[in-house]
């Protein structure tokens, strides 16, 4: 069972003597020393001969990203902006001075680019750096990808992709450890419509890179795509976890494109048989025109956990082979209708297809998807939906086998959304189950924000808030902390002064790092 505690801390500001200190993050020594980051604004009706105040901003991003530096942010205020030409960002930041690019708190700033031929070097955001931290931003009617990345450690949060003449959201190039957050990926087409995915971490793509909370629909070819080309000299392994894949394979008239048409395609290649290792937990995917989970000749190993299918042409579809060593694992899975084709080397594990269970529309509150395509929450969390969710009295509730996913009731639910049913309590499907330290929400913040963590193990654990230079103007938590739990902590800063500010989770030797802003 998991739970949430809750922890409420106002700033005892004291007078403190001005320090260095070294801190351990990932096993490197972080020396934290006087910096002062700076915030450049863009706006509509800014001039790029501006100094980029809030009061005086710039007109274009390129211009206040020539006068960033790792550890500055750039505000980005509401409303469309005509790119015609690619935004390149090539600069790299740090573990400890990333670079922050969002748009304004409580605002969308839309990138058009309807000016842009229908070329592959006309993506509308190329991102080759490494350590940047983007977020808000709707990307639409690119030249080819929406966004095309290529650095790594960087974090897309709460942005769209819709449109564009190629995949939304593109990682290749060795692109490795970046995290995709809360996005949505629809309508892309390409001229030959057997291009453009929601989501393609393919090709040449790196390690390590995980997708949470994202929505994929309606787009030519694939909603997530891991097709590689060529071999990689590595083992590439991509982790998606609540995601949604819908009504791919169509048109955004409704018509079915000449694409491929799968929700999950997991990987593959042109001839080589080459390994993917896909995870894919809690994911949902429906309506697609041809396929669900689609292995695709993919060699590697495949995990599903706690997946759900419905109304795809195939629901799940894994015939092999895949390589020696390799696994492939169902566990925890729904279809709706048929299962579809899953080779005799899959391990099947209490999915709804195997005995003693039995499926129909009674076990789920809904089959109705209306809402599904909805806003988000203001925090970028996925709209609340009833559909898939299961019914009082399914026989799929609490019938689940414990793969490390936090649930509710004396064991897991099947499928993708673990429910209340009998519990008395709402569920967080994303618990973590490992040590995670949260951006904190809002932010930029005033004078309140909330700052949720996890740990792994059991033992004493410190939250603290440092001002850039060093000095530590809040314990927020100071307790003994236990897996399986999500803590959250109150900063309200009242009495101190605008800027940024660092939050420092220490647990069990173990060390993560938080950046925020503090704007009156």
């Amino acid at each position: 069972m998991t739970g949430q505690i809750e922890v409420v801390c106002g700033v005892n500001f004291r007078n403190r003597i001005k320090k260095f200190f070294l801190v351990s993050i990932l096993g490197s020594p972080l020396l934290f020393t006087p910096l002062v980051a700076k915030t450049y604004y863009v706006s509509t009706s800014g001039s790029d001969s501006a100094t980029g105040t809030i009061d005086h901003p710039l007109l274009t991003i390129p211009k206040a990203y020539a006068l960033a530096v790792a550890g500055d942010t750039i505000f980005v205020r509401g409303g469309t902006y005509s790119i015609s030409t690619t935004i390149s960002l090539s600069k790299s930041g740090t573990s400890a001075n990333r670079y922050y690019l969002w748009s304004y708190p409580g605002e969308r700033a839309v990138l058009d680019c309807t000016s842009m031929a229908v070329s592959s070097s006309n993506r509308g955001i190329k991102l080759s750096g490494s350590y940047w931290y983007i977020k808000g931003f709707d990307v639409r009617k690119a030249g080819d990808n929406g966004m095309n990345v290529s650095g790594s450690n960087n974090t897309i949060e709460f942005c769209s992709f819709s449109e564009n003449a190629d995949t939304g959201l593109q990682l290749g190039g060795g692109a490795s450890n970046n995290q995709v957050i809360n996005c949505d990926s629809f309508f892309n087409v390409d001229p030959s419509q057997g291009n453009a995915d929601g989501f393609s971490p393919k090709l040449d793509v790196g390690t390590g890179n995980y997708f949470y909370g994202c929505r994929s629909w309606q787009n030519s070819d694939d909603g997530w795509d891991g097709y590689l080309r060529p071999r990689p000299s590595i083992t590439i392994t991509t982790t998606l976890e609540n995601c949604w894949s819908f009504m791919n394979g169509y048109l955004k008239s409704g018509s079915a494109s000449t694409g491929n048409g799968n929700g999950f395609k997991m990987g593959g290649s042109d001839s080589a048989n080459l390994e993917h290792n896909f995870i894919l937990k809690r994911c949902l995917s429906f309506g697609n025109r041809v396929k669900g989970f689609d292995e695709n000749n993919n060699r590697g190993s495949m995990t599903l956990y706690n997946c759900t299918g419905y109304q795809n042409g195939t629901n799940y579809s894994i015939p092999g082979p895949i390589d020696s060593g390799r696994t492939a694992k169902v566990v925890n899975c729904v279809a709706l209708g048929s299962y579809g084709t899953l080779g005799s080397f899959v391990t099947q594990i209490t999915d709804s297809w195997l005995s003693p269970f039995t499926v129909s529309t009674t076990d789920f509150v809904s089959v109705d998807t209306t809402g599904v395509r909805g806003s988000r929450n203001a925090d970028g969390s996925l709209p609340n939906v009833s559909f898939m969710h299961l019914a009082t009295g399914s026989d799929l509730v609490n019938a689940g086998t414990d793969v490390g996913l936090p649930y509710i009731g004396s064991a897991p639910d099947l499928g993708a959304f673990e429910s209340n049913v009998g519990a008395g309590v709402e569920t967080r499907d994303h618990a973590p189950q490992n040590f995670r330290l949260d951006q904190n929400f809002p932010n930029p913040f005033n004078p309140s924000t909330t700052i949720t963590f996890a740990v792994n193990d059991e033992g004493p654990a410190t939250l603290k808030v440092f001002n850039v230079l060093g000095e530590d103007v809040a314990d927020l938590f100071q307790d003994v902390a236990f897996p399986g739990r999500t803590y959250r902590a109150g900063f309200i800063a009242k009495r101190l002064p605008s800027g940024v500010y660092w939050y420092v989770l220490n647990s069990n030797g173990k060390t993560s790092v938080g950046k925020m802003m503090l704007l009156k």
